[in-house]
């Protein structure tokens, strides 16, 4: 069984064949700026990236060219699009109305159009990717996997924020949580690596990328996690400010006279750490300036590494005691020193890395000392897998 897995960004779109009988990867790729003459495809197949720059003014036209190259002469991946037996979405907010994975249909879609205000980056991506594979594939069996589904099991008393309730009832104003994909296939990856059943173990998840989110896992389900209503919510990430006091958004809108659409565009592309330490919206470059000793590049940093660790000591008491830190995404999988920095503001938990194991990028490893008492781990993420993993258990229900 060979389930395509699709990953729709604004103006990008990340794709993954797997053979579901191995859980290899057949090919793989990102299409980078849709909608210009420039745009272009990094194809991966058989250990080679090709780049092929074809334009592509909407998600159809990128999602056809990618699906020619799948069965193109040259890299030999399948035959024919038959082979493929059905399609993965990645898909970011569902709201309350989807509270897990769903074989995609009108009401699906008409879901994700509803909460398009919740994700205006996210959603109208979604919707298009779904219908460009309509025109593409058509009749093709399609799966959504939704980032917020996991956190569903998230308790009232957690999610609800402490506003006047119709704003909950009128709007569905309140936590939904993200990343949900990767904290769940990371939980349950450590549970296979350390031969227990997760539901004796509790668990930080800590997901460190472009975006950030930590989450709290006991018994297997989300207890609490950092993104709230939006992706914006939570510790400071790259371009996205992360919890603020509320009074600062509208005392700068007062001030400069924004209106909420920029004021929002700000918060989320314009801010955070990059705004912080006033360089590119770059993670590697921000902490390789912070060592040369840049003082507001290392203000970020450290502002970043004492968000982390406050929010896994919150979570601490959310899972009363952890088991297990674990280390995911881009930052968490292959920033070396944010991990020892994080772990070092740990200490008071009896938390302790050891150096040489913690000198690794992108490998699944223990990198806690023996008489650490609380385990902490490095663990790549595959939500593409998971995605994949989800779309084979519906279409075979």
């Amino acid at each position: 069984m060979k389930i395509l897995v699709l990953n729709c960004g604004s103006s990008s779109l990340k794709y993954q064949l797997i053979d579901m009988e191995k859980e290899e990867v057949m090919a793989s790729g990102k299409y980078e700026r849709i909608g210009e003459k420039e745009a272009f495809l990094t194809h991966k197949v058989n250990g080679e990236k090709i780049k092929i720059e074809n334009s592509a003014y909407n998600h159809t036209e990128a999602i056809e060219f990618t699906l020619k190259q799948l069965v193109n002469p040259k890299y030999k991946v399948i035959d024919s699009l038959e082979e493929i037996t059905a399609i993965g979405h990645r898909l970011v907010h569902g709201g309350e109305k989807i509270a897990e994975s769903v074989k995609i249909d009108e009401n699906v879609v008409n879901v994700l159009k509803e909460c398009t205000d919740l994700a205006p980056l996210h959603n109208p991506a979604c919707i298009a990717g779904i219908e460009a594979c309509k025109n593409v594939m058509p009749n093709k069996p399609m799966v959504g996997v939704f980032d917020t589904a996991f956190h569903q099991t998230i308790a009232k008393d957690k999610y609800l924020y402490p506003i006047p309730y119709e704003y909950y009832k009128k709007y569905g104003v309140r936590k939904y949580g993200f990343h949900g994909t990767s904290h769940m296939y990371v939980s349950q990856r450590l549970a296979e690596i350390e031969g227990k059943d997760l539901k004796d173990m509790k668990i930080i998840t800590c997901h460190l990328g472009q975006g950030s989110s930590i989450c709290a896992i006991k018994n297997g389900e989300s207890v609490d996690t950092t993104m709230g209503l939006t992706p914006l919510a939570g510790v400071p990430m790259v371009t996205r400010s992360g919890d603020l006091d509320p009074s600062v958004i509208t005392y700068i809108m007062k001030k400069e006279c924004l209106t909420a659409e920029e004021i929002e565009t700000m918060l989320n592309k314009n801010a955070g750490l990059s705004a912080l330490s006033n360089m590119v919206p770059d993670f590697r470059e921000i902490e390789e300036e912070s060592n040369k000793g840049n003082e507001m590049a290392k203000i970020a940093v450290d502002q970043f590494n004492y968000a982390i660790a406050g929010y896994i000591a919150k979570y601490a008491v959310a899972l009363d005691g952890v088991d297990y830190i674990v280390f995911t995404g881009g930052i968490g999988e292959n920033q070396i020193n944010i991990r020892k920095g994080v772990c070092e503001k740990l200490k008071f938990m009896g938390v302790k890395v050891d150096l040489d194991l913690n000198n690794i990028r992108g490998e699944e490893k223990l990198i806690s000392t023996p008489d650490s008492k609380i385990k902490v781990y490095v663990l790549p993420t595959n939500e593409e897998l998971m995605i994949a993993k989800e779309t084979v258990r519906l279409i075979e229900k």
